[in-house]
């Protein structure tokens, strides 16, 4: 595993020497589909290399190793993420949109989830997101590093709600069940054990009604704790204001 700080972002881009065959872009985008379908461990200069009909000699040309790949991979997933300008909405508006494109990007991608964190974010495309988000916070009225507290506050939702939600639909596709029949299938077990957890099981049956579809529940969780964190943001504003 390379040093942190050994970004492929510090340093230029590999080209040969006679017309290439192939281009960065090419590489990035067939990675990604493979990271899409399979995950990052399905993922192989060899297998990328014959998905492209190139050997993996060839693509080490664009890439030093995997690992270089995939801070290419999670960049590119990051130019997915809009941010609004200050001027076009409000920065509640600008958040909220902020928040819920991360956590679409992640669902679509999951893959990006584990990675997190491991590189440093500094390609152009996260270089784009994060001054767009300086501006819309600085322009809101936050300062210095209460930009970054703020917007931590929402990426962290949105990446909690999305890790969480990505787990639970590959144990649904795992499964072969419909969501529904899944959630009936615990019943049995949780008829038992009522009587151990008569808080919960008065709860149960109060919500029984309620669509349990898990989807909808995960987005109107997300929906209700996103509120909660802009309500909070803004009385602090008024507040200090």
């Amino acid at each position: 595993m390379p040093d942190f700080t050994d970004s492929v972002w510090t340093r230029p881009p590999r080209t040969r020497g006679e017309q290439p065959t192939l281009t960065r872009e090419q590489i990035v985008r067939t990675a990604i589909e493979i990271l899409d379908a399979e995950g990052a461990a399905g993922l192989s200069m060899r297998r990328l290399g014959t998905r492209l009909g190139s050997g993996a000699t060839s693509l080490y040309w664009y890439v030093a190793h995997k690992d270089e790949l995939l801070e290419l991979a999670v960049d590119e997933v990051f130019a997915e993420i809009y941010v609004p300008e200050p001027g076009d909405t409000s920065w509640r508006i600008g958040a909220s949109v902020l928040a819920n494109g991360i956590r679409v990007a992640l669902l679509r991608h999951p893959w990006v989830i584990g990675l997190l964190g491991t590189r440093p974010t500094i390609g152009p495309n996260a270089m784009r997101m994060g001054n767009r988000i300086v501006e819309l916070f600085t322009a809101a009225g936050f300062t210095g590093m209460e930009v970054s507290h703020a917007t931590a506050l929402l990426q962290s939702h949105a990446i909690g709600a999305a890790t969480t939600e990505a787990a639970v639909t590959a144990s649904i596709q795992r499964s072969g069940l419909e969501p529904v029949a899944l959630a009936k299938s615990l019943e049995p077990y949780l008829e038992k054990t009522a009587p151990d957890y008569p808080a919960y099981d008065r709860w149960r049956q109060e919500t029984e009604q309620i669509n349990t579809d898990p989807y909808v529940v995960f987005q109107e969780g997300f929906a209700f704790g996103l509120e909660r964190i802009l309500d909070g943001l803004e009385l602090w504003l008024t507040k200090r204001a």
